[in-house]
């Protein structure tokens, strides 16, 4: 008996390598239902984690290839259905799934999911109103985190030229469901946090599914949006819809356009809003003139505003009547005066030299001097007689 076991003694390899053919050719294709353990994204992309129910644990490996199409990024304790293949991996005897495909197990596994990181948000206080920032009444630029392949890209567009043409839209493309999807949302946000001027950003995807809208219930994406300077408003899905994002979000929208229209004010209603701001100031200015008019008026033609007139004029009158007083007793004195030039030039008159020569009289003039008296002329000396028209010399 002994011999025959030692005819058929394999070494570890080939054993290892017959239960790697012989489980990896049984269980080619399986379906299993546990929860998520020990989850680890490795840097390469790759998923690492445990699949366990209340009596088994199995080690599972989704690669990158594969875990870019799932929805929901599993998380600890999250109940999720598998797809894929036993596979065995001989350096270490050990076997595990290889995993295709997963989804969580059901709406009720999702809904819990939400619930508890909603809880903790909460309690981080990331949903709290004095932490939303304003939204700016009139942006100039808007950033978009957004698929642009997508019809709710083309809607924001359209909104925005109908709306407010001048704003100016920078595009920062996301993900916006699957495998990778919160990564690029959070990105994209940083990248626009780091553009000059950007007034507002708007977060947004059309509807789907609670696992295509998933990306926005991931926990990073909730931190990206409460860590951005700049308001963020988010526009994710339909009415009905609510995310964690939209939770944490400086103003929720219901949809993508509406999100638009409430980062932007209506070109519209402004041009009416100047409209009837001129004519109501015109108007008001109008009234405010009449009014005014009447109340100067009204004092101008007052009693107690015409008294100080009537004193100025009293005194005006007063001063007019002294004037006319002055000039009447200039006047006089003038004429007065002349009266007397007059007569004073007729004295003048009588003592004119020259009409004293003209009757017949002569002056004497002898050592530059008149000679008034007989006893002053000097015989031996000559004289100068003065007429009324002309002078002679004489000598004695």
């Amino acid at each position: 008996m002994l011999d025959e076991f030692e005819s058929q003694i394999l070494s570890v390899s080939d054993l290892t390598n017959q239960i790697k053919l012989s489980i990896e050719k049984n269980f080619s294709r399986i379906s299993v239902i546990g929860e998520v353990s020990n989850f680890k994204a490795h840097v390469s992309g790759h998923w690492y984690f445990n699949l366990k129910d209340a009596d088994a644990v199995i080690n599972c490996t989704m690669w990158k290839g594969f875990n870019n199409y799932v929805s929901v990024k599993p998380q600890d304790g999250m109940k999720v259905i598998v797809n894929g293949r036993i596979t065995v991996y001989p350096p270490r005897g050990n076997y595990q799934i290889d995993v295709r495909s997963m989804k969580p197990a059901g709406m009720g596994e999702l809904q819990e999911t939400f619930e508890k990181l909603k809880q903790k948000l909460e309690e981080l206080r990331l949903f709290d109103e004095e932490h939303k920032k304003p939204i700016p009444s009139f942006p100039q630029k808007i950033g978009l985190v957004t698929a642009i392949d997508g019809a709710a890209f083309k809607d924001m567009i359209s909104v925005a030229e109908r709306r407010y043409p001048l704003v100016e839209l920078i595009i920062a493309p996301a993900i916006m469901q699957g495998g990778g999807a919160a990564e690029s949302i959070v990105q994209s946000l940083k990248q626009l946090n780091k553009v000059k001027d950007i007034d507002v950003i708007i977060v947004s995807r059309g509807g789907g599914s609670i696992e295509d809208l998933w990306a926005f219930n991931e926990e990073i994406v909730a931190h990206a949006i409460y860590d951005s300077i700049i308001p963020v408003i988010t526009g994710v899905g339909h009415e009905i819809d609510f995310t964690i994002s939209d939770f944490v979000a400086d103003l929720r929208a219901p949809t993508p356009s509406i999100a638009m229209e409430l980062a932007t004010p209506n070109m519209n209603e402004i041009f009416a809003f100047i409209s009837e701001f001129a004519y109501n100031t015109t108007r008001l200015m109008k009234n405010m003139i009449n009014d005014l008019s009447g109340k100067v008026h009204s004092i101008v033609n007052s009693y107690a505003f015409g008294y100080p007139k009537d004193l100025v004029r009293r005194q005006q009158q007063q001063i007019d009547f002294l004037i006319s007083r002055i000039l009447n007793d200039a006047e006089i004195k003038i004429l007065t005066y002349k009266s007397k030039i007059s007569v004073f030039s007729k004295v003048l008159e009588t003592y004119n030299i020259k009409k004293t020569l003209e009757r017949g009289f002569v002056l004497v003039k002898q050592n530059s001097k008149y000679v008034i008296s007989a006893s002053e002329f000097e015989s031996k000396k000559s004289a100068q007689l003065i007429f009324s028209d002309g002078n002679i010399k004489v000598r004695t």
